[in-house]
């Protein structure tokens, strides 16, 4: 027993303290990250040359193009409907005013009435200096008073209208003359000429008044003519003996009806502006609507055209090619279609604003989104240039491939803001053809769409090509690194399979010289019993030998009587 236990060496006590689980556990996860990273090395490798991401970045850009044009036709649609006027809906522009008729503010929106015809027509009546200002001169009150252009601006009021009696000697005189209805602004804003004419025509504005009163009265107006003076300082019941105050009262009781008249027409006519342009404003909003939800359905087509273009692209690359599958990609596009829905949206709504702000700003929008689209471009292959360089993993490539590399970024960026460039270049060509430009509703003219897609066409190949130039020169030394890193990840698992080899045997090793101990301390128990137990043995027997020793025989007879009891407990 003695010589066992010295054969089992002493075991270090951290050696017992590890805990091989955890070893392990954490070995294996060492172990599949590192077959992970194997794999991504592996797609790193395969992509080098791809020309994948330059299309798609290509394409992002032509179907940019195409919504925000899908947009900025729709408004332009607008504006054509909208006979050529730009989004406005403000009252001033669709609710005419005497003020901003006096001061040629048109409401030009307003599509029931032609208001810059009316103020063409009343400022053709007056008369104008060099500098196209009203010539003025002051009346018999003192106040200025716009000079008509000439006598023939009243005949169409004279023309068959009554002209009084030749033997009465009475005049029909325009109680309001109709050079102060001329003269109106308000009267000429709200109302047409022929309801000016039909005004001062009418029984409420005609009166029989006697010829040389009617002469001597001219254009003014009655009070204007009763109250002041002539330049030779006389009234005109000075100079006429006939005019009475009676007579005086009843001019005065005609004018005062006859401009009660003239004002409730007035205001008619002005209800008539307010009502028209409202309803003129109804319609203009009603178009707008209109046309930013065709903006909108058209975004959303667009996207789902998108779509289906991508799952086709994908159709033509597998290797099994049939109906059923191309129907299966097509329902598949519809799927992820409505599962995106809600970016699609925003695609949508960008459609629709371009639509809103081609309304409002004209065709000038399409060329700024142009503009927008070529620097957002720029700043984003910029961008993604300066990301490359900072990545600390791509300080480590040599410097000659970082800068090819930032360089494909750089074409990829302008081939993205070529494809605008010479779209527009092969628009602008096309459209000289009379067949190309011929317009598809809310689409834009053919010229344009095809300039669209070519110009994303050519500037792709192109692109494509510089890319490929550069890939010849690079893609070979980066497989080559790659395919290092592989080995050395390759190296890296191997490395890591060895440690679990070595641990599962010194796991292994451990469990043995914990059963060989455990034996080894068995055994020593059991040999420490069984001495305990002789000695207990031996001391009984040695005090029934002390008993059964006897004086009155020899000590040889002793001896032999022990031994025949020695034999009798070992036969026992």
């Amino acid at each position: 027993m003695n010589d066992n236990q010295n054969a089992i060496q002493p075991i270090n006590e951290d050696f017992f303290n590890l805990s091989f689980d955890e070893l392990e556990n954490s070995l294996d996860a060492d172990l599949e990250e590192s077959l992970a990273d194997l794999e991504l090395l592996k797609e790193d490798r395969e992509k080098i040359g791809n020309p994948d991401s330059l299309s798609e970045t290509v394409m992002n850009v032509v179907w940019e193009q195409f919504v925000n044009q899908v947009g900025a036709v729709a408004g332009e649609e607008f504006i054509r409907e909208n006979r050529g006027m730009k989004l406005d809906l403000r009252n001033s522009a669709h609710i005419q005013t005497t003020e901003n008729f006096e001061k040629g503010k048109i409401a030009s929106h307003n599509s029931q009435i032609d208001y810059q015809d009316r103020y063409d027509n009343w400022q053709s009546k007056l008369a104008h200096d060099e500098h196209g200002e009203i010539i003025t001169y002051t009346d018999r009150s003192g106040k200025p008073k716009a000079r008509l252009a000439g006598p023939h601006v009243r005949k169409p009021f004279d023309d068959g209208r009554p002209t009084g009696s030749v033997e009465k000697g009475t005049d029909m005189d325009h109680t309001i003359s109709a050079a102060e209805i001329i003269r109106d602004s308000r009267a000429n804003a709200h109302l047409s000429e022929k309801e000016q004419i039909d005004f001062a025509n009418s029984d409420a504005n005609l009166n029989e008044m006697n010829s040389s009163h009617n002469r001597s009265k001219s254009d003014m107006a009655m009070s204007e003519w009763l109250d002041n003076p002539n330049k030779n300082g006389q009234k005109p019941d000075e100079i006429f003996d006939d005019l009475d105050e009676n007579l005086k009262a009843s001019y005065r009781k005609k004018d005062e009806e006859a401009r009660e008249e003239y004002d409730r027409v007035k205001q008619e006519g002005e209800q008539r502006s307010i009502d028209t342009g409202k309803k003129s404003q109804r319609q203009e909003a009603a178009r707008m609507g209109k046309k930013a939800l065709q903006g909108i359905a058209m975004g959303l087509l667009a996207a789902l055209v998108k779509t289906i273009f991508q799952k086709f692209a994908v159709w033509l690359k597998s290797k099994q090619k049939s109906l059923s599958s191309f129907f299966d990609k097509v329902k598949e596009a519809i799927s992820n279609f409505v599962k995106d829905l809600k970016s699609h949206l925003k695609i949508a709504a960008q459609s629709a604003i371009g639509t809103l702000a081609s309304m409002i700003f004209g065709p000038i929008v399409r060329t700024l989104q142009k503009a927008w689209t070529f620097i957002k471009q720029g700043y984003k292959s910029l961008k993604e240039a300066i990301a490359y360089i900072k990545n600390p993993v791509n300080k480590k490539k040599p410097f000659s491939i970082m800068m090819m590399e930032v360089g494909k970024i750089i074409i990829a960026g302008l081939t993205a803001a070529g494809a605008i460039v010479l779209g527009g270049a092969i628009e602008g060509g096309l459209s000289t053809v009379p067949f190309f430009a011929f317009e598809i509703p809310m689409l834009g003219s053919l010229a344009s769409i095809l300039g669209l897609f070519l110009g994303g066409l050519i500037s792709g190949i192109i692109g494509a090509i510089a890319l490929n130039l550069i890939d010849k020169w690079i893609a070979k030394k980066q497989k080559n690194i790659k395919t290092g890193e592989i080995i050395h990840q390759k190296s890296k698992i191997l490395d890591v399979q060895n440690k679990l080899i070595v641990v599962s045997e010194a796991h292994l090793e451990k469990s043995k010289l914990d059963t060989a101990q455990e034996i080894v301390v068995r055994h020593q128990a059991v040999a420490d019993l069984a001495k305990s137990k002789i000695s207990e043995i031996e001391s009984d027997l040695y005090e029934i030998c002390d008993e059964s020793y006897r004086t009155d025989i020899t000590p040889s007879q002793n001896s032999v009587a022990i031994k025949d009891l020695f034999d009798d407990i070992e036969s026992l």
